[in-house]
Formats: structure tokens, C-alpha cells, sequence
């Protein structure tokens, strides 16, 4: 992967050039789903914190949980949960514009002082689209995708996971930039393109 692949990763359809990455454990939740896909969702979180060198943790210190997810039929069911409107700013014009866009995902991320990751909030309305994603595949894109800031961009084109006979997994050059992106070396957040040529080095070392 070029300088020039990975900095299209992370610029966004503004033309800024934004990255972070996780400052804290992972402490995740889980709602709206049986226990089997409850496994399967932590499964693929503890894989991914895995192979980025990163760690999980059963809550966390100020928000109890930090990675939630949430899983529905209806936008209209979010602004009804507890509390989600002091988590998540502006909550009901959000389900708005995402009930008039027909979505079936978004993720609404927080951050420290450091421009790190603090929170991340998944969302997903189980339409027929995404029901007939299988729970694995499913659970794995919504990690990738949750461990780095991205571009708005980055996976619109072309998913982050890939078939490998009968199963899915992550791609090995997406694999290869998260593990470059959680080098302790590397900074927690980057508004600089120049960040880029620091990942694509890292990258080129470890192969």
C-alpha cells in the first residue's frame, strides 16, 4: 500500500486529512441481539484489538462501557433508549437525516483531549440488506471500521474485508495498516497528510 493509498484512506470528502486511533481499552456492549451473536461480536473485537496490539477491558473508568452497539428495526427506537441522548449530541435531528437517507449503519465516534478515540457508538437498523449479511462478516466490517477514524470515503468503493475460500477476513494490507497505525511510535490522532508517509514506513518495516 502507497503513501498515496493510505493518505486517501483518511482524507475526507472535505478535503481535510483526519486519523485517530483508540487512547483506552475497548470496554464493549452489546444490545439487541441474542447471545450467539453477542460471541460473535466480541470475538471479532477481541480479534482486532489482537492484531493491533491493543486491549480490551471489562468497562471503563468513566463511561462504564465505550464501544456500544446497538442493533434495531427502527431509527425511531434510538431516541426512546436512556440516556443515549447525553452520549450522543443532537441525537434526534441525527435519526432524521438518517430516516430520510433510508441508512442501515452509522457510527458516531467521541474523543479525549488528545484528539483520541474515547467512544464509539454503533448503530445498526437490521433491514434486509444487512440481515443478509452473515453475523461474522458483519461484526468484523463494523470493527474494522471502528478501531481508526477512516475518511468517509475510505470504504464506499471497496470493502475493507475480503474472501478467502469459504470464509471472510480482514485484507491483508487493511490488517497491515491498522497494526502500523497502533505502533506505540505512532501518535493517536494526525491532521497532517504527512502522517501517511509515517504509516507507509512502518508498514514497509514490518514486512
Amino acid at each position: 500500500m502507497t503513501a498515496d493509498e493510505i493518505e486517501a484512506l483518511f482524507r475526507r470528502e472535505s478535503g481535510d486529512y483526519t486519523f485517530a486511533r483508540w487512547g483506552r481499552p475497548l470496554a464493549p456492549v452489546v444490545f439487541g441481539v441474542q447471545e450467539q451473536t453477542l460471541g460473535t461480536v466480541k470475538g471479532a473485537i477481541e480479534a482486532v484489538c489482537q492484531l493491533a496490539g491493543h486491549e480490551m477491558a471489562e468497562t471503563d473508568p468513566e463511561l462504564g462501557a465505550n464501544f456500544m452497539w446497538f442493533f434495531f428495526d427502527d431509527w425511531a427506537e434510538l431516541p426512546q433508549v436512556p440516556g443515549l441522548d447525553r452520549l450522543v449530541p443532537d441525537l434526534e435531528p441525527l435519526v432524521a437525516r438518517l430516516e430520510a437517507a433510508e441508512a442501515n449503519q452509522y457510527r458516531v465516534f467521541r474523543f479525549d483531549p488528545a484528539g483520541a478515540i474515547q467512544a464509539c457508538f454503533v448503530f445498526l437498523r437490521m433491514d434486509r440488506h444487512l440481515s443478509a449479511v452473515p453475523a461474522e462478516t458483519l461484526a468484523l466490517s463494523q470493527v474494522v471500521q471502528s478501531m481508526l477514524l477512516w475518511s468517509d470515503l475510505a470504504f464506499r468503493d471497496r470493502s475493507p474485508l475480503a474472501v478467502a475460500g469459504e470464509t471472510t477476513v480482514l485484507r491483508p494490507d487493511i490488517a497491515a495498516l491498522i497494526r502500523a497505525a497502533y505502533d506505540p511510535v505512532m501518535p493517536v490522532a494526525a491532521d497532517d497528510a504527512s502522517h501517511a508517509l509515517r504509516l507507509s514506513a512502518r508498514m514497509m518495516r514490518a514486512s
